[in-house]
């Protein structure tokens, strides 16, 4: 037996030809049997037989009339439906799919069977795609992207880790941001560079030490963890390198175009410049870059970093970088405001001044809650996943809405203006990022703006009673608190 191995992730080694499963699709629910005039299985066969192409006697008005008789069906025998299924379309219950084999695109009669093709693990996860509201109306464009369909490159050493994007190539009306998920092995490294866009960053898992310059020479370094946020002007070179546990992060970007792909790299800076114009840059010989990489590095193994931070603190006479200058912000230490039904906490330049434009809320909302129907003023809002399931209806004016769900790893962008809300459709808390292009954090919220506008304006409006106007909110609650019971409305009389 073979003793070569594969390295996953850095951490594990598996005998290959040992553990490794079949290339092959597991059983994720598809449609069986005929389709498409194809009645699987085909019998195999051992030499080539037929023609490609038929002849004119299958033209219409050629061909005998087919039988329906004899045809496959389109009926789907004893459906199976889920609880709200049959309730009013513009109640827009949530439709738990989960637990069902086969789920039906239909909701309060509306829609019909489907017999295939199909792939059942899709609609599961799109409820409100597949079976959607009657509330939703109209085209509004995709506002979201699994970062699960990216794909992912891996860096250019064995367990060093990998990157995966989205960008407009992949959803196309994130015009203002784009989004990247990196992961570095242990002690790796994102190997020095820059970008034309502005990078701001959450950590999800792990510590990473972040080292950079600025144009006067003022040198930075820090480390920073799980829930801590770091921002790099446009143009700051910088590196990041993995602590002992390696890390993962998210990287938003000011470009909706942008490509991690088109990174400025030390590597590919020594490689495209001609060695005898480095070597009088240096002030060295040539022969001083005989051992210069021979490709970009990208995400590499390294040396493990001092744990003595100070060991690696270089200052030129410009100093060094801090205070309000800094290029992290440790939002892990800052404790969270809370509501019922869950919390929310902002960063943006009125506490991290250096990250101009970019305002961030990490928000939790607990089962059955939600964050509540709002629009932001100036800014499309990128949002980002981390654990949970949701959905959010947009509302693009005049009259277009449509609902997406989002599970971990999911990334959302909803254009200025356009109204949502976020809805934990799961048993455990959501957790989620919402990133604004701004220098304010700020949102209008539906149920304090009716409360705040005159009695009778809202009771002409909307033909509320003087209890429920009485009871609207003066102050923005975020989140709103609901019954875990998702189709709990549907049963009341």
């Amino acid at each position: 037996m073979s003793l070569r191995t594969i390295f996953l992730n850095g951490l594990i080694a598996l005998p290959v030809g040992l553990a490794l499963p079949a290339p092959q699709m597991g059983d994720y629910g598809e449609n069986k049997g005929p389709v498409g005039g194809v009645k699987p299985p085909t019998p195999t066969v051992t030499s080539t037989s037929g023609s490609l192409y038929g002849d004119s006697s299958f033209l219409g008005g050629n061909a005998p009339l087919p039988d329906p008789d004899k045809s496959d069906s389109a009926i789907v025998d004893d459906p199976e439906y889920v609880n709200g299924q049959d309730a009013d379309a513009d109640l827009g219950l949530y439709l738990d799919f989960d637990d069902t084999e086969v789920p039906q695109p239909i909701r309060g009669g509306l829609g019909a069977t489907d017999p295939g093709p199909r792939t059942y693990e899709y609609e599961k996860l799109n409820p409100d795609l597949y079976a959607p509201p009657g509330t939703d109306t109209g085209d509004v464009p995709n506002a979201m992207w699994p970062l699960g369909l990216s794909h992912n490159r891996h860096g250019s050493q064995a367990g060093a880790g990998w990157a995966r994007q989205q960008n407009q190539a992949v959803l196309p009306q994130a015009t203002a941001m784009a989004g990247v998920d990196m992961r570095l092995g242990p002690n790796a490294y994102r190997e020095l560079h820059w970008h034309t866009a502005s990078e701001w960053s959450l950590i999800t898992k792990g510590c990473v030490r972040v080292a950079a310059i600025n144009e006067e020479g003022k040198s930075f370094i820090d480390d920073v963890c799980a829930g801590d946020v770091w921002f790099f002007p446009a143009g700051v070179p910088h590196s990041l390198q993995a602590m002992d546990k390696g890390v993962e992060f998210l990287l938003v970007f000011d470009q909706g175009d942008f490509s991690e792909d088109e990174t400025f790299l030390v590597s590919e800076l020594f490689l495209r410049n001609p060695v005898s114009v480095l070597a009088k840059n240096f002030k060295t010989d040539t022969s001083a870059f005989d051992k210069k990489p021979t490709d970009q590095l990208y995400i590499f193994n390294g040396t493990p970093a001092p744990k003595d931070i100070e060991k690696q603190n270089i200052t030129s006479s410009a100093g060094a970088i801090y205070g309000k200058d800094s290029y992290t912000y440790h939002w892990s230490l800052q404790e969270p405001h809370t509501v019922p039904g869950g919390s929310v906490k902002i960063i943006d330049p009125t506490t991290f001044p250096i990250a101009e434009g970019f305002s961030a809320a990490l928000v939790v909302v607990q089962p059955g809650a939600l964050r509540e129907i709002h629009w932001h003023t100036t800014s499309d809002e990128w949002s980002y996943f981390l654990q949970g399931s949701a959905r959010v209806t947009v509302f693009k004016a005049p009259e277009s809405a449509r609902t997406f769900d989002f599970t971990a790893g999911g990334v959302g962008y909803i254009p200025v203006g356009n109204s949502h809300y976020v809805e934990n459709t799961g048993t455990e808390d959501l957790i989620f990022l919402e990133v604004l292009q701004a220098t304010k954090f700020s949102d209008v919220s539906v149920a304090q703006w009716l409360a705040l506008t005159p009695k009778q304006v809202v009771k002409d409006h909307l033909g509320f009673s003087d209890e429920l106007i009485d009871s609207l909110p003066k102050e923005k609650e975020f989140i709103k608190t609901g019954d875990v019971n998702m189709t709990a409305i549907a049963d009341e009389d």
